[in-house]
């Protein structure tokens, strides 16, 4: 497999590529509208690869594009064990279903981080997994102090897996009151509400 960290010359191919992982991720019908999607990704990536504010790397095989990650750089006050302030945000990991659990991810995720360590970042704020194996390890190795939380759309496809077929319309439904829940009491309370009813079925 190839490796290619993305220059200007890629804007068309990560465009594109950000509308596949969006439309894998959100498991989107082929029909919905990408077009402001694309139009904002373009703008990001021609700032954020001009100003080296955001590195990604395209994986192919072949010519085929089969995976794709991402990590933005952002700046805070500079903090004694982070005396340049620079923080970094692991995002857009995506492997085509058909090359998934052969390493890819694991390999882009890796030169993520070394793109991250090579520009002195101390710290990924928060990274966000999809329980594959390795990933945690991974990133932890480089950045200890990382908060890793697992992605909702995962969580939510797993949580899934312990429900009868004929109770899932119902718990999505009770679920979605505590993710989409506008402050964090009423989502408490939602989480309660949700937990009496479903934690003996």
């Amino acid at each position: 497999y190839i490796y290619k960290k993305a220059n200007i010359s890629d804007i068309d191919i990560l465009v594109s590529t950000r509308s596949e992982v969006l439309r894998a991720a959100n498991k989107l019908p082929d029909s919905a509208d990408m077009t402001e999607i694309e139009k904002q990704s373009r703008r990001y990536y021609l700032n954020s690869l001009n100003d080296n504010s955001h590195t990604a790397i395209l994986v192919f095989d072949n010519g085929k594009f089969i995976g794709a990650g991402g990590i933005s750089y952002y700046k805070v006050m500079p903090t004694y064990h982070n005396k340049t302030g620079e923080k970094a945000y692991v995002m857009n990991m995506y492997t085509h279903p058909d090359y998934r659990r052969k390493g890819i991810a694991i390999k882009t995720l890796d030169l993520l981080v070394k793109d991250a360590l090579n520009r002195g970042v101390k710290d990924i704020l928060i990274a966000c997994v999809d329980g594959l194996a390795g990933f945690v390890q991974a990133i932890e190795a480089v950045f200890p102090e990382t908060e890793i939380q697992r992605c909702i759309i995962h969580q939510i496809r797993y949580t899934t897996k312990f429900v009868s077929y004929k109770d899932i319309k119902a718990l999505m439904a009770d679920l979605k009151r505590v993710y989409t829940a506008s402050t964090e009491d009423i989502a408490r309370l939602e989480l309660e509400a949700f937990a009496e009813k479903w934690d003996d079925k």
